[in-house]
Order: C-alpha cells, then sequence, then structure tokens
C-alpha cells in the first residue's frame, strides 16, 4: 500500500514529465520573445558577415525551407537590406533602361512602394544595380550601376534629394566608369554617407546626409567594385577602402588619409570583396592578384604588409585568388573561394594552405559562396542557390545541412552555359531573405515555428 506522501504531490513540486513540458513552454515564449534584428546595410549591420540572432535552427529539412513568401521583382545583383518591418532592393527594366528601389513588407512580401527612374547602361553585363541600399533611421541611401544616387524616405519613398554622380563628376566621361558599373555599397558615417566613386578627382566622396551637398573628396585612384569598412585603429574611426589602385586609411569626418598602400592589379581593377578586419589585421583578395595581409599599428595611425602570395595564374594559385564572395575570418584562419570555386582554409598568419575542399560549390571559373557567422555555425549560399549551415574549421568543412532554395537564373554572367545566385542574402527577423532575377523570397529560420 502507498504511502500518503508517495500518492500526493506536495504543492509546487512537479514530476519529471510535467516538468518538461513546463520547460518547453517556457522556452517556447522566450523564442517568440526574443528582440529581432535588422540587416541595414551590405553585409550586416556592421559590413563584418556577422548574424546575431539567436533562437535560430541549426540543421533544417526540405519541409522548413518552404518560402514564408515571393514575390516578382527585376533583374540586379543588389542585395536586400532589411529595417523597420522593411525590405529593400534595387532592379532593372532592361527595355525600358529604368532602375528602381522597391520596398516591401517584411511579413508579406507585398510591395509598400518604388521608385523608378531612367537609366542608360553603357557597361558590362546589364544585370541591373549592384549596390545594396543602406539603411540610416527614416532614410535609404540607393546607388544605380550608372552613379545615379538618391536619398528617399523609407516610410513611403519620397525623394528626399538625388544626385547624377557619373555627370556630377565625369566618371564616364574621363573614362574612368569600371566596366562593370558602379558596385560599392555607400556606407554611413556620422552625418556623412561616403561614396567609392572611382571619379579621377573624387576616387572617395562624402556627402551630407540630410542635405546631399558634398563634405570632403579623397584620392585619385582607379575604382573597382569593393565596399569600404569602418574600423578603430588607435581609437580612431578609420575608412577602409580598397580602391584600383591600393588600400587606404581615410579620416571618415575630413577624408584625409592616415594611411596609403599599394596593391595595384597586373591586369585590370577587379576587387570586389570586401576587406575581412580582425583585429588590427586587414585581409584583402583579389581574382589576378591573390591575397594580401596588412597589419594597422597599434601605435601610430600606419600601416605595413605581413604577407602577399600569388600564383602565376588564375588557375594556378598560391593562397586564395577570389572574384565575388568576401571570404570568412574565424580565430586563426581564413576561409574563402578560390578563381575556380575551390573551398580553402588559409593560416592568417602566413598565408599558408590548410586545406581545399571541392564541394561547397560546382567548379567554374568565378564561383561564388556567400558566408555568414552565426554563433558557432557558418551559413553558406552558394551560386546554385543551395543553401548550407555548417562549421568551418582547420580541419575541414562540416556541412549539417544543404539544400537548393533558390534557382540560379541571373544570367548576363561570364563564362556560364547557365545562371548564377550572385546577390548576397540578408539575414534579419530570425529569416534569410534572397533574390535572383525574378523573385525575392523569405525564408523562416526560427528555432521554433509559431
Amino acid at each position: 500500500m502507498l504511502k500518503k506522501w508517495d500518492r500526493v504531490r506536495p504543492a509546487g513540486v512537479m514530476g519529471a514529465k510535467a516538468q518538461i513540458v513546463f520547460g518547453f513552454v517556457c522556452l517556447m515564449l522566450l523564442a517568440g520573445s526574443l528582440p529581432a534584428d535588422d540587416w541595414t546595410q551590405w553585409r550586416g549591420n556592421n559590413r563584418d558577415g556577422v548574424w546575431h540572432e539567436t533562437g535560430v535552427m541549426t540543421a533544417f529539412e526540405e519541409s522548413d525551407l518552404e518560402p514564408r513568401w515571393r514575390t516578382p521583382i527585376g533583374t540586379g545583383y543588389s542585395s536586400p537590406t532589411v529595417a523597420s518591418g522593411k525590405v529593400l532592393l534595387m532592379d532593372f527594366d532592361e527595355a525600358k533602361q529604368d532602375e528602381s528601389v522597391k520596398c516591401f513588407d517584411v511579413k508579406t512580401g507585398d510591395e509598400l512602394w518604388s521608385h523608378t527612374y531612367h537609366s542608360e547602361y553603357r557597361i558590362s553585363y546589364t544585370a541591373g544595380p549592384r549596390a545594396a541600399v543602406t539603411i540610416v533611421g527614416d532614410r535609404a541611401f540607393c546607388l544605380g550601376a550608372m552613379g545615379r544616387l538618391h536619398c528617399l524616405n523609407l516610410k513611403d519613398g519620397a525623394v528626399l534629394w538625388e544626385k547624377d554622380l557619373d555627370e556630377i563628376y565625369r566618371v564616364s566621361a574621363d573614362r574612368r566608369m569600371p566596366i562593370w558599373g558602379i558596385a560599392s555599397s555607400p556606407i554611413a558615417v556620422g552625418g556623412n554617407l561616403i561614396i567609392q566613386l572611382g571619379a579621377k578627382e573624387a576616387s572617395v566622396v562624402a556627402f551630407d546626409q540630410d542635405t546631399g551637398a558634398e563634405v570632403w573628396r579623397s584620392l585619385k585612384d582607379r575604382g573597382q567594385y569593393s565596399s569600404p569598412v569602418l574600423v578603430k585603429q588607435n581609437g580612431k574611426d578609420v575608412l577602409v577602402c580598397w580602391t584600383g589602385d591600393g588600400v587606404a586609411g581615410l579620416n571618415p569626418t575630413t577624408g584625409i588619409p592616415y594611411w596609403q598602400h599599394p596593391f595595384r592589379p597586373t591586369r585590370m581593377p577587379i576587387g570586389v570583396a570586401t576587406p575581412v578586419v580582425n583585429g588590427n589585421r586587414i585581409f584583402l583578395t583579389s581574382f589576378y592578384d591573390g591575397s594580401m595581409m596588412l597589419e594597422m599599428s597599434e601605435t601610430s595611425m600606419e600601416v605595413s604588409q605581413l604577407w602577399h602570395l600569388i600564383g602565376p595564374n588564375e588557375k594556378k594559385t598560391t593562397a586564395l585568388h577570389s572574384i565575388i564572395s568576401t571570404p570568412i575570418w574565424i580565430g586563426d584562419y581564413i576561409y574563402g573561394v578560390d578563381s575556380y570555386g575551390e573551398l580553402r582554409c588559409l593560416r592568417a598568419s602566413d598565408g599558408k594552405r590548410v586545406w581545399e575542399d571541392l564541394s561547397a560549390v560546382e567548379r567554374q571559373r568565378w564561383a561564388t559562396i556567400h558566408f555568414v557567422a552565426n554563433g558557432n555555425n557558418t551559413w553558406m549560399l552558394n551560386e546554385q542557390g543551395e543553401l548550407m549551415i555548417g562549421r568551418l574549421t582547420r580541419d575541414g568543412l562540416e556541412v549539417t545541412s544543404r539544400e537548393t532554395i533558390l534557382t540560379p537564373d541571373q544570367m548576363r554572367t561570364p563564362n556560364r552555359k547557365g545562371g548564377v545566385c550572385w546577390s548576397h542574402p540578408a539575414f534579419a527577423n530570425r529569416c534569410v531573405f534572397l533574390r535572383n532575377d525574378r523573385e525575392l523570397i523569405c525564408i523562416d529560420l526560427a528555432a521554433q515555428k509559431k
């Protein structure tokens, strides 16, 4: 016969099953109350390819990746950005030669507003705008492939100010327009909006965010496609710009260079990858000219070269000859895609190759993977439209999940029989936002779906 205390549970004490149920409910409530992050500019809020949200899945089944919504768009490489319940990108109507900035509801994909203007393309690969929209507060800063710059009201798309940078700074007239157009995404620092333009007397230009008035211009370097990043050196803000002739660290308030280091291309300015910064080191990689590591002084506003490795040609490479994708730096190692799709791990201290993997993306000239870090995992979107969750370590690539989620239909690309997915995804609000030349899609990545 059971004793009383065996049959009756004391008040406030739960059994094992009840505790499990209670814990699950708490986790569900906690997941629903976790703050959501936005993705306000190129490669995230800090331009570092890091997604800080928690409460997201660490593996998925194919059924997890059904889009929450999808909406039609035009052609373009402009990656989505997300803020204040809105998703923004740019696209192109080739028949009309019109560029557009489009804004969608983050929950439904409904188009909230669009702003369209004429822009006659005189560049190669006329597949649409390249730069991501930069969102600052209630404003969206949008830069087209021919240099049309707009400041729009985020709420309704109203034009607050606009400039034709190609005309004002004679980019095309002086034969300084990059062959693939203007691709560097605008960066906002303080009250300035800074554009890496490549004009003859204004390689980098800063504008007042409120009025569009020029604040400063700097450098005479040729343009290319890399986007600038903001770093700290000796307690000072430094804008790192990789131009068509070298790397410069600028005072973002005045445009005056703190330092400059040459990185002149052997064939043509072709740098696309964003400079990758870890502490006081800066890593750069170019398709033709290999990898370079710079070190910012901790006692003065100077920079020095630690190493530069370049192979004899684009197929026989040494360290990393990347083109579209920006590598990721984890601990003491750098991971990136080489010239023909070889995923490689480099030792950051000297650039020596640790391993190479040929399974992450199909072997193609200019093959691409976009890397985004989230906790201990790395999310990867390859150019075949496959989304992967995995881990990159000095021991190799470990893929947890891999599914095709996007049709590779960006067709106006070199040396391809089929299409590609070359637009960088946005990770925000526990979702991923991806585009090709036909549609923008949103996929819910929350660990516990509501």
